[in-house]
């Protein structure tokens, strides 16, 4: 395999070593490829990126360059063979390299991964990554446009690796060790907040608070005097911290058995040793695990720092030897054969009843029955799932004692996240946090060994059995017949919910299957519910399940398939699930009809992993031909909404070239609809894609038969979806068309569908983001009304940029929690990147100007390695631009005509048509050329209601009114300018951005 470094000097290598990639054009072109990333670069685009002036014969140039290159990199290649590294990729060329041979994506997987790791392991990895850095990124192409804005993103990821190394670093407690790299860090980059916030950190952990508190105040003086803005809210609150000396700044110790989430319990427990004037008894039980003893130990602590005298017997499992109440006499200094009694207050523990003898049975019934036993308190432990014969009678007799009963049952989700962070120094997703829960059922003896797991392997760790619960249960399943346990193995099979209709079915003796079951209740592996038992806990299913061999899993997954498709045919998922673990038990093509069928119904209720997994699963298991062309699209749907835009690109265009290979119109227009995929950018990810996806549903559309009017609607609206933000006719009128078929047919999902491609044809002009809030808030009723998950987050993105356009901030935060909210429950990580690009936004507009430029570097780095190009390229700079930062070495990608002094062109009819024609107004006014100021207030005039950009829900450049303004001064018109910059001030006001307000006052009392 050949590997490529771009971190510093462009080198390639092989395993005979350095391969010469010849003269200076010919490392340009392989350069050029590699920033593409596997993507094609048009041979026009190498053209100008090589040449300030194209000379004659710069193409035969470039094939030169790329036959010298292919040899160079592929020597073994047979003659007149194709390339399989640079390739041709009409209309130029791509470099297929691996991902793990570019020393750039290796560094960028290893910084990705360190983010999920501990801190042990995100400090090598993050160690052995910045050490793949051998000089700027792309070293000797810095002066080249195309390379500028991949390797300021990649020193970006850099800036990113050296602050989580150092975070890691201060969680293992090296303070010390942090501080000259951090410094080093913050003299190359001042203004990174980040940095500064973590310099002072480490300073503060080592002792030194005036050297912390100093730099912060030299980071407020370097944004005050490069920037003219106040440090962000996170260096201002780490101020405050580090003078109030808050304890959460102390690094995080780790507690072994923290005290969590029992404290009704132990005051119910101290309200009983609150009244011992008599001997009171208080039994405490629960199932393995739950913190009894924890409990108990906790009050023998407390009391016995009041002064208490107290004893501690515990029960052993084994007979024989001494028990439990003569070594608390001993304790206690009791004469062998004396009476016990207490003249000052006493608490005796009898630790793990549920294995006492009778003899240690009838000392605690007998201590509390007996008044002149004294002061005493008596409190019993015992697992409420093991109540021997003996237990049972005791505590028949102990109940005219009127005890005090205490139950513990599972932690509460808050109270496992307390616990998950007194045990552990590094901190874990929430949706780690959630997983423990779910796994341990808030057992506390599970959480902790489940941490110990995590705390070796990571997340992966919380997906395993845990070997000491492992062995708990299976210790106590011992206490089952083999009957019943050869059931609970079944019933594992079955899930966490135990059917049992299905369950006797499987064994064949609905008598001894109930005999099991009551006896796993009763021993706490199963719990009772409504209609059905489950198992108390997620991880003793596993062990069963695992404790099983795999030929007798899969015979009993078959046999439980069977059963299912018998009396519940239209349960697919069950069937599928039972089907797909049967292995060769199963027929392929009997697994791939009921997997199909699973797919559509996760994508109906809006499961895409779980769809993704299962179109997979089909795919493995049908030849070529139809089938495979539906799971095919099936998977493209999946992967576009997970977030797997590239492949889903990829395999479409292989879908829709197969499709129409089959020469039936109805086939491929089924193919190319069924990307009912939503959309909220109006720039391609893919123009080459888009024309053939445009092209060939055309061809359809012409040869598919009247009557097919879902069709149709189908591939009109990707019509009208490719051809996004149209600049002719066709797009609006096949989005209308499709639109009108919709209402007619009755059907909502094609209505969403339509609607989705009637939003993405309202940018003719602009001052349209109120149309399309309009089609956002229909899009939203439908979609809420029918269970339309992904275009329901659609219509909360629209919501978004209308919105924000009109500077109704309140409205676009609603609908981003929304959209975030649907996100989380739904797993759709694409979202995430618009609601963070709003985020930032919302500062921009409000003025906070430091953070939002942290923002939107923040919100650049999510867009690495979504597959949206359409988006990405650019826009970083572009909305810094907004700010008044100008990115030095930017690369602005397709935005650079806009950042020129004169000579702008017109802006594009899209979501960013406001904010390119306010630049060209703004240069306008500079050159006071009147003729294109005339033309542009024209232009804007619809708008001046709006802020310009904000329609993107991405960049801000201020109101429209400022910018109209400032053309109708250029005009002569004084008074216009006035009216103008007075809508700028309403505007502005409705935003609550002070900084535009001020701007439009001092503009308005220009214009007096």
């Amino acid at each position: 395999m050949v590997r490529f470094g771009v971190l510093g000097p462009l080198e390639a290598s092989d395993e005979r070593g350095s391969v010469n990639l010849k003269g200076p054009r010919h490392r340009a072109v392989l350069a050029r490829l590699l920033v593409a990333r596997g993507r094609a670069v048009p041979a026009a685009v190498l053209i100008d990126d090589l040449w300030d002036e194209a000379p004659d014969g710069a193409l035969g140039a470039v094939q030169t360059f790329v036959g010298a290159l292919r040899k160079a990199l592929e020597p073994d290649r047979p003659p007149r063979t194709p390339s399989r590294l640079l390739v041709s990729a009409p209309p130029g060329y791509a470099l297929r390299a691996e991902p793990d041979a570019v020393d750039a994506q290796r560094f960028e997987a290893a910084v990705a991964t360190a983010a999920a790791s501990r801190p042990e392991a995100a400090l090598g990895l993050l160690d052995e990554a910045l050490g793949l850095w051998r000089g700027p990124a792309y070293a000797e192409f810095a002066d080249q446009a195309w390379a500028r804005g991949e390797a300021t993103r990649l020193d970006e990821v850099r800036l990113l690796a050296v602050a989580r190394r150092a975070e890691a670093a201060l969680a293992l407690g090296r303070a010390a060790e942090s501080v000259p790299d951090l410094e080093a860090h913050v003299a190359a980059h001042p203004l990174h907040e980040d940095g500064r916030g973590l310099v002072a950190l480490a300073l503060y952990r080592t002792g030194r608070q005036g050297d912390a508190l100093a730099t912060l105040r030299r980071a407020r003086e370097a944004l005050l005097a490069d920037l003219g803005v106040d440090p962000g809210e996170d260096l201002r609150r780490l101020e405050a911290d580090i003078l109030a000396q808050a304890p959460h700044l102390a690094p995080r110790t780790r507690v072994e058995h923290p005290f969590v989430g029992r404290h009704a319990e132990l005051a119910a427990l101290e309200d009983a040793a609150a009244t011992t004037a008599r001997p009171r008894l208080a039994l405490v039980s629960g199932v393995a695990g739950a913190g009894k003893t924890a409990l108990a130990r906790t009050l023998s602590d407390r009391l016995a720092a009041r002064g208490w005298t107290t004893a501690w017997g515990t029960c052993p499992e084994l007979r024989g030897g001494t028990g439990p109440w003569t070594r608390m006499r001993a304790a206690l200094g009791v004469p062998e054969g004396g009476a016990f009694t207490a003249a000052e207050p006493v608490l005796l523990v009898f630790d793990d009843l549920h294995w006492a003898d009778e003899d240690t049975l009838a000392v605690v019934t007998s201590l509390v029955a007996d008044p002149d036993t004294g002061p005493v308190l008596v409190v019993g432990t015992y697992r409420s799932t093991d109540i021997t014969p003996a237990l049972a009678d005791a505590l028949g007799r102990a109940a005219r004692a009127e005890p005090t009963r205490v139950y513990l049952g599972g932690l509460s989700r808050p109270q496992v996240d307390e616990m998950v962070r007194a045990i552990t120094e590094r901190e874990m997703s929430p949706d780690g946090a959630r997983l423990v829960h779910a796994r341990s059922a808030g057992n506390p003896f599970f959480v902790r060994e489940l941490m110990r797991l995590w705390e070796t392997e990571g997340d992966p760790g919380l997906h395993a059995v845990p070997a000491g619960v492992r062995d708990v249960i299976r210790h106590r399943l011992a206490g089952l017949s083999e009957t019943a346990r050869t059931h609970l193995r079944q019933a594992a099979v079955l899930g966490d919910d135990v059917d049992l209709d299905v369950l006797v079915a499987l064994v064949g003796d609905e008598d001894a299957v109930l005999d099991s079951v009551e006896s796993a209740i009763r021993a706490g592996f199963l719990v009772e519910r409504s209609d059905h038992p489950r198992f108390a806990h997620a991880l003793v299913r596993e062990t069963l399940y695992e404790d099983s061999t795999r030929a007798r899993r899969t015979r009993w997954h078959a046999s439980v398939a069977d059963v299912v498709e018998r009396t519940r045919p239209d349960d697919v998922e069950t069937i599928a699930h039972h089907l797909l673990h049967a292995g060769s038990r199963a027929a392929a093509d009997r697994t791939a009809t009921f997997a199909r069928a699973a797919a559509e119904r996760a994508e109906q209720r809006s499961a895409p992993h779980e769809a993704a997994r299962l179109w997979r699963e089909v795919l493995a298991r049908v030849e070529a031909g139809r089938g495979r062309l539906e799971a095919l699209m099936g998977l493209v749907r999946a992967l576009a909404v997970t977030g797997d835009l590239r492949e889903a690109r990829r395999l479409r265009a292989e879908a829709t070239g197969a499709a129409e290979a089959f020469g039936d119109p109805v086939l491929t227009a089924g193919v190319i609809g069924s990307f009912d995929v939503p959309a909220i950018w109006t720039a391609n990810d893919d123009e080459a894609l888009s024309a053939r996806l445009v092209a060939t549903a055309e061809r359809t559309l012409a040869a598919l038969p009247a009557d097919h009017l879902h069709d149709r609607a189908r591939l009109l609206v990707t019509i009208a979806v490719e051809r996004r933000a149209d600049s002719g006719p066709r797009g609006d009128l096949a989005a209308r068309e499709a639109e009108a078929i919709a209402r007619g047919l009755g059907d909502p999902t094609l209505l969403a569908f339509a609607l989705n491609g009637r939003f993405l044809q309202t940018f003719h002009r602009a001052g349209l983001a109120p149309d399309r809030g309009r089609i956002g808030g229909e899009l939203l009723e439908l979609a809420r009304v029918n269970g339309l998950v992904v275009f329901e987050v659609l219509a909360h993105l629209i919501g978004i940029q209308s919105s924000a356009a009109v500077g109704d901030l309140a409205a676009a935060d609603g609908h981003a929690a929304a959209a975030d909210d649907l996100a989380a429950r739904h797993e759709l990580p694409v979202v995430g990147v618009f609601t963070a690009w709003y985020a930032a936004l919302r500062l921009a507009v409000t003025g906070r100007t430091s953070e939002a430029v942290a923002a939107y570097r923040s919100a650049a780095s999510r867009l690495t390695g979504t597959g949206m190009p359409g988006l990405e390229d650019g826009l970083l700079p572009f909305a810094l631009l907004g700010l008044g930062v100008r990115s030095a070495n930017a690369d602005w990608g397709p935005y650079r005509p806009w950042t020129l002094d004169r000579d702008l062109p017109e802006s594009p009819h899209d979501l960013l048509f406001e904010a390119r024609t306010c630049l060209r107004a703004r240069a306008a006014v500079r050159a006071g050329d009147r003729e294109v100021a005339e033309r542009l207030h024209a232009d804007l005039l619809p708008a001046e209601d709006e802020i310009a950009g904000a329609g993107s829900g991405l960049v801000a450049f201020g109101p429209v009114a400022q910018h109209l303004g400032d053309l109708a001064v250029v005009l002569g018109r004084n008074g216009k300018a006035s009216a103008h910059y007075r809508h700028a001030l309403v505007v502005a006001g409705r935003a609550g951005a002070p900084h535009w307000i001020s701007a439009a006052r001092e503009a308005l009392e220009r214009t007096r």
